[in-house]
């Protein structure tokens, strides 16, 4: 088990305030009340190269408006807004305005809904704004957004905010490599395990800590580790609070006694981030901006993608620290709540990495030690999934993928605390549409770890992919079905939808994360015309093929 020593904070800080390079909504201490943002009607951006120091070290980033991570908006729900973004790079650029209904035109993907924004040209994005909540933008161009591309955005509602609270910040993770990320792609091409330092050892077999030799050799003969938990790791990167490293210590402020709102948004690149604030609880009250029934938790995992609002009432005059743990514990980002600034609270170490399981393979409840002779042929058979080729990249196919929403994320099923699950999730509301779904789409998340290739349903997106069909408000449900062994935060742009989780009253979500050998069932009208992206929200995931468009037709309402 890691601890975080001094040196170890240190080497972690990243300095970039010190450069300039934070906005002032991302500084210790100086969210406040009112963070400062940008809003109105008219907002310029430009997108930009920026040298980072880290640790000392330059490295080339790409930052809006000079920042790392770009400016906060704060829009007004009911407004109309004309956001003018200026490429000042040497590449094309765009911005996505993730989870906000707009104009397919608007929405800001390269080759989808628009050409992109060619170096030295001007974009505006002109759109009304629908929606109240917590939400981020984010590049959808050449991995820009691993690079800094992002920031977040707060629509605050038209009418009373039904979310009450004295105090608010946001709080976005990321993660931060030294290594440009199409350099972290060529070596993961090359060596899926390169960033993988926390595989299995003879040393954790005779301390119990690993699996028994039987199942390693078993896994072994499948060619699976049941290490690879996440594909880029903290032997690479660095791990964000608002652009600080665990060394900088983000600060936020209260008052004891006062509610705090923390907006949560995970804008990493290729982590999955267990959050939890030791000695408080946290009451989770939005998921992906939109209000949910409260829940009271002391650990939720979020992935890329989805962003969570959360309530906490500390009371005493004293500081709590805020863990953001990557999922594969190979690191983690640090950051502090207090009254004041300057106080710390203890830094917990890093827990026990978690193993794979059967149920991560997708074989259901069979527990370990079980005969597995020749299992890396039976779980190619097409019988669970007859539309899906055996093309070399599907590695598997689940024989018996579970609906796991009411189970604890991989590797929090042992805490000892209360893990949020999707099955606790309730919409405040009942659902838009009352409608059945009128048919079943079903959708496989297939991919071969060993040469990095993923994919839906066998085959990479190209210009042979064949887009996902629907009309316009029809009402479908889509089933996701994980045939990996690593867990995929599928995003749909344009729509929400209601995750099919056993409530009356199911989430309305944009981003829903499938866990390994698990399936996923939503449920979604199809309101909104035009082409919309949809895809894994782990980018290299994506940037390999787990992406197709949604075409929403016809796009005047009128008859097909």
């Amino acid at each position: 088990m890691k601890t975080f020593d001094r040196r170890t904070l240190l080497r972690g800080a990243l300095g970039l305030g010190a450069l300039g390079l934070l906005p002032d909504w991302a500084r210790a201490g100086e969210a406040g009340r009112t963070p400062i943002s940008l809003s109105g009607e008219e907002i310029k951006l430009t997108v930009g190269h920026a040298m980072a120091r880290i640790d000392g070290r330059a490295s080339h980033a790409a930052a809006v408006n000079g920042t790392i991570p770009g400016p906060l908006i704060r829009l007004k729900e009911g407004q109309r807004v004309r956001l003018s973004v200026t490429n000042t790079l040497d590449e094309d650029t765009s911005i996505h305005w993730h989870g906000l209904l707009v104009p397919f035109q608007m929405d800001g993907v390269p080759g989808v809904s628009f050409p992109g924004i060619k170096p030295g040209e001007t974009f505006v994005y002109d759109f009304p704004v629908r929606q109240s909540g917590t939400y981020w933008w984010h590049s959808h161009s050449g991995l820009q957004e691993q690079m800094g591309h992002f920031g977040p955005i707060i629509v605050d509602p038209a009418g009373e905010d039904p979310i009450a609270h004295d105090r608010e910040h946001v709080v976005m993770l990321s993660d931060w490599s030294f290594l440009h990320p199409h350099e972290l792609f060529r070596r993961l091409k090359a060596d899926p395990g390169h960033f993988n330092r926390q595989k299995q050892t003879v040393a954790g077999l005779l301390a119990g800590r690993d699996q028994p030799l039987k199942d390693r050799l078993d896994w072994g003969r499948m060619r699976m580790d049941p290490t690879d938990v996440l594909d880029v790791t903290g032997s690479v990167y660095t791990y964000l609070i608002n652009g600080h490293g665990p060394g900088d210590n983000w600060t936020g402020l209260f008052q004891p006694g006062e509610r705090v709102r923390l907006r949560f948004i995970n804008a990493g690149g290729m982590t999955i981030f267990n959050v939890r604030i030791p000695g408080l609880s946290m009451e989770i009250v939005a998921a992906d901006g939109q209000p949910v029934a409260p829940v009271t938790v002391d650990e939720f995992q979020i992935a890329p993608a989805e962003t969570f609002d959360v309530i906490v009432r500390p009371a005493e005059d004293k500081a709590f620290t805020l863990v953001a743990e990557a999922s594969d514990r190979s690191g983690l980002a640090r950051g502090t709540l207090a009254p004041r600034l300057g106080m710390t609270a203890a830094v917990p170490p890093l827990r026990q990495r978690p193993l794979a399981t059967m149920k991560d393979m997708g074989m259901g409840a069979m527990h370990h030690g079980m005969d597995m002779p020749g299992m890396d042929m039976s779980m190619r058979s097409q019988a669970n999934a007859p539309s899906v080729p055996l093309t070399p990249g599907v590695q598997t196919i689940s024989p018996m993928p579970m609906d796991r929403l009411a189970e604890p994320p991989q590797g929090l099923e042992d805490v000892g605390h209360k893990v949020l699950t999707y099955a606790d999730l309730a919409s405040l509301h009942a659902p838009v549409d009352p409608r059945p779904p009128g048919r079943t789409i079903e959708i496989h998340l297939t991919g071969n770890m060993e040469r990095f290739m993923w994919a839906f349903d066998g085959e990479a997106f190209g210009p042979l992919k064949k887009p996902i069909a629907l009309q316009r408000d029809e009402r479908v449900r889509v089933v996701l079905i994980n045939d990996s062994m690593m867990a995929h935060p599928i995003h749909l742009h344009g729509h929400f939808f209601e995750v099919v989780n056993g409530q009356d009253r199911p989430p309305v979500k944009h981003t829903v994360n499938v866990a390994p050998g698990g399936k996923v069932a939503f449920d979604l009208t199809a309101s909104e015309p035009g082409d919309w992206a949809f895809h894994c929200h782990m980018l290299l995931h994506m940037h390999a093929g787990m992406f197709n468009i949604v075409t929403v037709r016809p796009l005047d309402g009128a008859a097909a």
